[in-house]
């Protein structure tokens, strides 16, 4: 496919489009895509934030002001719903559309009805395979002895658990925000030519370093962002900190809700006074301006954003090898395997007995920032897009062609025997 082709991207998302967490990112992505050039039809559930003036935006479940509240019929019946809709549209638009971007638990018969059309898919991944993420965090939680309330996004639940393994088979790609979420479906038996690496990103309007105050305060100010949970890994952090001489003269600042729980079983080490719980903030870019470390001790994990906005915000990362943190070690950020205390531990007694190393990388990460921008992200993603259209155009050339010599061979056979 030429590169000057403008590619007909389908985007089928089943949340409120530009609110948080995941509909952060996939506003971002429909953004970034159509700022790289690519004629963007959207198709959320609801359109929270609007979007630019080229994409055009069609929801599944609103028309105006009007919508159909998840409360009222239930998120799973919701899904259904949009994902019907969104199937019927691809069937009248089959056409006009080059390639499909779905988003789990809403896409099975829009990925079903694309496969029987021709139209390539992809599949988000936002985090690792739903299995081994419920695996790992019930089994964290066992040991901490931290009861997952049964609604829980990771508690274990099998219907969840089908519907997505499901999506995973009817899917022509798994888009894979982290080598760790790559891993965790090798790990499961999936072929790695259906595994696809691309990236997340931050913007660079809302997350940059401020004036520096950093070298005027005696000790280090490390932060954590995030829903305080087993699966972030914040018990760890806390483990680490207060067994690092850091904590004499720093603080650990932790912005975030904490599952009760969970602030239950650590009530003693988020007591101590070089902790600070903040609970949910809306200043996050301002709270990393002024740290000097962003925490991330991750057990499982897509590829967190706050990792690369504190990047961009000239925060230092500790962060665990699951936290899909694009930074490299010694490089732009300091990784430790998931659960290594003592990693963690050195490396936050490092950043505070060797000022010049913390500089160090932070000039180093701050130095490559713009290659995790969302802008930089849209470009990858319609790369990828075009990479996956130029393999299908390839192989369907090579069918062809392989199918030639079959005929030929058979005709000189027929004459050969008359």
């Amino acid at each position: 496919m030429s590169r000057a082709h403008r590619l007909r991207v389908l985007y089928s998302f089943p949340h409120k489009l530009g609110a948080g967490r995941i509909a952060h990112t996939a506003w971002h992505q429909v953004s970034g895509l159509a700022a790289a050039g690519a004629d963007v039809l959207v198709c959320p559930a609801v359109l929270h934030r609007p979007l630019p003036a080229n994409v055009i935006v069609r929801p599944t479940i609103a028309r105006g002001k009007l919508r159909i509240p998840f409360s009222l019929i239930g998120s799973t019946r919701a899904f259904a719903l949009h994902d019907y809709i969104v199937s019927r549209r691809v069937e009248r638009l089959a056409n006009q559309i080059d390639i499909i971007h779905t988003w789990p638990l809403a896409a099975l018969q829009t990925l079903k009805t694309a496969a029987r059309l021709g139209i390539p898919t992809v599949l988000e991944r936002p985090n690792a395979h739903t299995g081994f993420a419920m695996d790992v965090v019930q089994s964290e939680c066992r040991r901490l002895g931290v009861a997952l309330p049964p609604t829980h996004e990771h508690a274990y639940n099998l219907n969840k658990l089908r519907t997505e393994e499901e999506e995973y088979r009817a899917a022509d790609r798994l888009l894979c925000p982290s080598d760790f979420v790559v891993r965790t479906f090798l790990d499961k038996g999936f072929p790695r030519e259906t595994l696809v690496r691309h990236v997340y990103g931050f913007d660079e309007e809302v997350y940059y370093p401020g004036v520096d105050q950093r070298e005027t305060r005696p000790g280090l100010t490390m932060l954590f962002v995030g829903a305080c949970a087993v699966r972030k890994g914040v018990h760890y952090a806390l483990e680490a900190w207060l067994r690092s001489p850091a904590h004499h003269k720093g603080t650990f600042l932790i912005a975030g809700e904490f599952l009760p729980a969970y602030a239950d079983k650590l009530a003693s080490i988020l007591s101590h006074p070089s902790v600070q719980v903040l609970g949910h903030r809306h200043d996050v870019p301002q709270l990393m301006q002024k740290s000097d470390i962003l925490v991330l001790p991750s057990i499982e994990e897509g590829s967190a954003l706050v990792t690369a906005e504190a990047r961009g915000s000239g925060c230092v990362l500790l962060v665990s090898e699951a936290a899909g943190a694009m930074c490299k070690h010694m490089e732009t950020g300091l990784v430790h395997r998931v659960g290594d205390v003592d990693a963690l531990t050195q490396h936050i007694t490092m950043l505070h007995e060797n000022r010049p190393l913390l500089e160090r990388l932070r000039a180093s990460s701050l130095g490559t920032a713009h290659e995790i921008t969302w802008t930089a992200a849209g470009e990858t993603l319609l790369q990828i897009y075009r990479n996956i259209l130029a393999e299908q155009t390839s192989r369907l050339h090579s069918n062809v062609t392989c199918a030639v010599p079959t005929v030929i061979e058979n005709r000189d056979h027929v004459a050969e025997t008359n």
